[in-house]
């Protein structure tokens, strides 16, 4: 079993596949390191030697991974939410941070559609209340929208 970069690759994959497993590793950096240790892409991660596994750790070393990259883009998004920055205030909401809409989409993170209606006539008798949009008074009524 290959483990580079404290992560068990899995033994049936293509090592151009499998290297991607590692948190940092993606497909056009995998090229990088198969081109720099030497090493067949279609090769199998079991069929690999002692030696082609080091040349692949050596070679990912000039790549930040894992808790390192993790740790690096938490600071990021804690030094936006520290200075106000829009971006910041998104991620302190759980929004979209990139200018995607959110009026009809965003459902994984806005969550759960939670439907609101409207109030029934014999609830707001009984509470003493006015219905939602109704004030009661014709002061506000006007044909052409301004008063005067």
């Amino acid at each position: 079993m290959a483990r580079i970069a404290g992560i068990d690759l899995p033994e049936n994959k293509r090592i151009d596949i499998g290297l991607t497993y590692i948190f940092g590793i993606g497909r056009s950096n995998v090229i990088k390191v198969i081109k720099d240790a030497q090493i067949p892409p279609d090769k199998r991660v079991k069929d690999l030697t002692e030696e082609e596994i080091n040349k692949l750790q050596k070679s990912i070393e000039q790549f930040k991974t894992e808790g390192d990259l993790k740790q690096e883009i938490e600071q990021n998004i804690k030094r936006l939410e520290e200075t106000g920055s829009y971006r910041g205030l998104r991620h302190r909401k759980g929004l979209p941070t990139r200018g995607q809409r959110t009026r009809s989409n965003a459902r994984t993170k806005r969550g759960k559609r939670k439907t609101i209606g409207t109030i029934r006539k014999e609830v707001v008798a009984s509470t003493g209340g006015s219905p939602a949009g109704k004030t009661g008074s014709p002061a506000g009524k006007t044909k052409g929208g301004k008063s005067g």
